[in-house]
This record gives structure tokens, C-alpha cells and sequence, in this order.
């Protein structure tokens, strides 16, 4: 009876450790893809340098669409009422 315990605990390792390949495999094929990306993303912003564009503008542009039309309203309000208290504007 053991030696039936110890054949099923070692295909469950078996199937375990294949699996947990399975996963690091496919993290690292992410990992490959996302740093293709990045390099994507860094040629689409030495082209628009090259062109002239301002590319810290444009990634700001970039965060800007990323967020809430209401959330951004909001900070610009607030940054207006700081520089006016500063006497910014």
C-alpha cells in the first residue's frame, strides 16, 4: 500500500513540476513580448523627436487619456487655485 502512495505522490510531482513549467514558460514568452513592446515604444518615440514633437509632452498627452475626464478636471482646478494663491497666473 506505501509503495502505491509513494507511485501517486511521485506522478503528482511529475504533473505538478510540468505544469509549473507550463507557467514559467509561458511568463517568460510575456516577458519577451512586453520588452518588444518597449522597444516598439521607443522607436515610435525617436521617430516623433526626430519629426520635432515634444515626446515629454506627448507621453504626459498619453497619461492624460489613460485617466478620467472628471479626475483631470478636477486636478487642473485645484492646480489653478495653488498658483493663483502663489501668485503664478
Amino acid at each position: 500500500m506505501e509503495d502505491i502512495t509513494e507511485d501517486q505522490a511521485a506522478a503528482n510531482y511529475r504533473v505538478t513540476a510540468g505544469e509549473l513549467r507550463q507557467f514559467i514558460e509561458r511568463f517568460e514568452r510575456l516577458e519577451a513580448e512586453k520588452k518588444d513592446i518597449a522597444d516598439q515604444q521607443k522607436e515610435v518615440m525617436a521617430e516623433a523627436k526626430a519629426r520635432g514633437y515634444d515626446t515629454k509632452v506627448m507621453r504626459k498627452v498619453v497619461a492624460l487619456r489613460k485617466r478620467d475626464k472628471d479626475d483631470i478636471a478636477e486636478e487642473e482646478a485645484v492646480l489653478e487655485m495653488y498658483k493663483e494663491a502663489l501668485g503664478m497666473t
